[in-house]
């Protein structure tokens, strides 16, 4: 009776853990995508990975140059049911935001002016409250 009763709390136990992120699997879609945009004349700026809490966000300060489009690609593992983008200019205002409701969105921007924003990820909704959500960024240019 008591190895059941061990056995049972360990498998309590192991279904409470919150899951863990998949930042490989969040990187390797997002190299998937930066890779297809080389055909369309897109080179990358840079990329990164994180992990995102349920509601969290993701701050980087990104400086863009005028004459160049530019397009924000995300990719969330599958932890993510919506991930957000959301670009600020240094005085908090909104510039550009993606308007999907995924794990993959994609915000094209440009700018006639040398200046530097905020590009801000949100983890607006998980599978799970949770969960923690693996996350790609990439800054692309052409």
């Amino acid at each position: 009776m008591t190895k059941n009763l061990a056995i049972f709390a360990l498998l309590a136990t192991a279904s409470a853990v919150p899951a863990h992120a998949d930042e490989d699997e969040a990187e390797s879609c997002l190299r998937t995508k930066v890779w297809d945009g080389y055909a369309d004349g897109w080179g990358i700026r840079t990329m990164t990975t994180t992990s995102l809490e349920f509601g969290a966000t993701r701050n980087y300060l990104v400086t863009f140059y005028p004459n160049k489009e530019y397009q924000i690609q995300t990719c969330g593992d599958d932890a993510v049911k919506d991930l957000d983008v959301v670009i600020y200019d240094l005085e908090g205002k909104v510039q550009k935001r993606d308007e999907t409701s995924d794990n993959m969105p994609v915000v094209q921007f440009k700018t006639d002016k040398i200046a530097t924003y905020y590009v801000v990820v949100h983890a607006k909704d998980l599978a799970a409250a949770d969960a923690k959500a693996g996350v790609a960024v990439a800054v692309t240019y052409r």
